[in-house]
Formats: C-alpha cells, sequence, structure tokens
C-alpha cells in the first residue's frame, strides 16, 4: 500500500512549497513512484513542480451534471472513470490530479463517492500518495483520502496562524481520522526569537513541532521568475530544512 501523506494548513503559510520540495525530497532520494494529488481550491503546486494541468477534478464533476455531455451508450459512472484517468498528468518523477474549487450548486455525493473508490484503485500503483490541502480539509472530510500515515500542518511564525494549525488539529480529531502521525512545521522564522515568542501558541495546539523553514530568499525568487520550486538548487535554505524534516519523520 501507497504512504498516504497529507499537507494542511491556511493560505499563504508555504503549504505548496513545502509539499513540492517534500516531492523533491523523495524524487531524489529515490523513494518510490509518487502521486500528488492537490486538493486547494487556489491550486498552483502544479506550478511549484513545473507541470501543465489541462482539466480539474471539479470542472470534470461539473460537466458530468448534464445528461447531454456524456456519449451515448456510456452510464456517468463509466464516463467518470474515463475521465478521471484522462485527468492524471504524468511526468516523469511525479503523476498529478488537481481537484480544483467548487463550481456551482449541487450535490457531489455520487461523483465522490466514485472519486474515492478510484483513489483507492490509483494509489495501489504508487508508493506515496501525497495530498495538498486547504485548511478545511474538505476531501479528508469526505473520506474521498483516508488512513493517513503522515500530516504536516504548515504555519507561518505568527500566533493567529499557530493557533489556525490549532483548529486543523482539532478538526482531525472531530472527523475521527485515521491519521497515524501528525506534526507542526513553522514556516518563514527569521531567528530563534521567533519560535521562542510563539512557544506558548505550540504548546496549545497539541502538536509536535518537528521542524521549522527559515524564510528563503532563494524561494522568493524563483516564485518571483515563475521558475518550479522542484529546481531550488541543494544549498537553498528551503530545502535542507525541508530534508531534514523528512529524515525526522522517517518517511
Amino acid at each position: 500500500m501507497a504512504k498516504q501523506i497529507a499537507v494542511a494548513g491556511k493560505g499563504g503559510t508555504g503549504k505548496t512549497t513545502f509539499t513540492a520540495l517534500l516531492i523533491r525530497y523523495l524524487v531524489k532520494n529515490n523513494k518510490g513512484s509518487i502521486l500528488a494529488v492537490d486538493a486547494d481550491a487556489n491550486a498552483n503546486l502544479n506550478e511549484a513542480l513545473g507541470m501543465e494541468v489541462e482539466q480539474t477534478i471539479s470542472e470534470l464533476i461539473t460537466s458530468t451534471k448534464n445528461p447531454k455531455n456524456i456519449p451515448a451508450g456510456m452510464t456517468q459512472e463509466t464516463y467518470i472513470e474515463y475521465k478521471l484517468q484522462a485527468s492524471l498528468v504524468e511526468s516523469d518523477y511525479v503523476d498529478m490530479l488537481v481537484m480544483g474549487g467548487p463550481e456551482g450548486p449541487g450535490c457531489y455525493c455520487f461523483p465522490n463517492n466514485l472519486l474515492k473508490g478510484y483513489m483507492d484503485k490509483l494509489g495501489k500503483n504508487y508508493g506515496y500518495v501525497l495530498m495538498d490541502n486547504e485548511a478545511g480539509m474538505e476531501h479528508i472530510s469526505r473520506r474521498v483520502t483516508q488512513d493517513i500515515d503522515y500530516m504536516f500542518v504548515i504555519s507561518d511564525a505568527s500566533a493567529r496562524s499557530i493557533r489556525s494549525a490549532g483548529r486543523v488539529r482539532q478538526l482531525v480529531d472531530t472527523l475521527k481520522s485515521d491519521v497515524k502521525n501528525i506534526y507542526l512545521i513553522v514556516t518563514k522564522t527569521q531567528n530563534d526569537e521567533d519560535l521562542a515568542t510563539l512557544q506558548g501558541e505550540i504548546d496549545k495546539t497539541g502538536l509536535k513541532l518537528i521542524g521549522v523553514i527559515p524564510y528563503d530568499p532563494q524561494v522568493a525568487k524563483f516564485d518571483l521568475l515563475s521558475q518550479p520550486l522542484f529546481d531550488l538548487p541543494d544549498n537553498s535554505v528551503a530545502v535542507q530544512a525541508v530534508n531534514a524534516i523528512c529524515k525526522e519523520a522517517q518517511i
């Protein structure tokens, strides 16, 4: 079975940066085949990995709500499964599905159940399945992804963001999700004093702080130039920090 890794946290904390560099670590260390799932409504993991995405899952699901879009002689279920396979973006080092944002009103229970079944079957072909979630973790709450081996909750170096990370932990507990290991990561730190100031808030979250990712000007430069973060050099401060976190977590 694939190792299931989920990354959560509110927008702007460096969640996608961490996910991209986690994938970089797995690839550079030949850890195994990878399926990346971008479940954040503000999807940009593909850009961080340098991949092109033509259709999101939400766009696909919306199209199937109109019976006229389904070819004659094909059931909705068969059509969705066919299109899901077509939505898989493949590269030399990672394959990707992008969920996308909500597309209009209506119940998505049926296609989400199909998606869960598809993810269960698809995941068996990979060594790792990584899901980059929004803070609300909609796809975890709908049980599209479950039995998580590692969850990393990302926060920047602010008390407000640390509290948000604590609420993610509360949500996991409320959902009674099967999460074997859950960790806190603090990003964009400037110095050791940042952590000392935040220690009280960190303790309240009930999360284990597994590492910090200091502010990295190379990440800022790559973002400015729209260069894939996957291509960051080995001497990047962020790359080195993520590598250390992965080793500490024994991924």
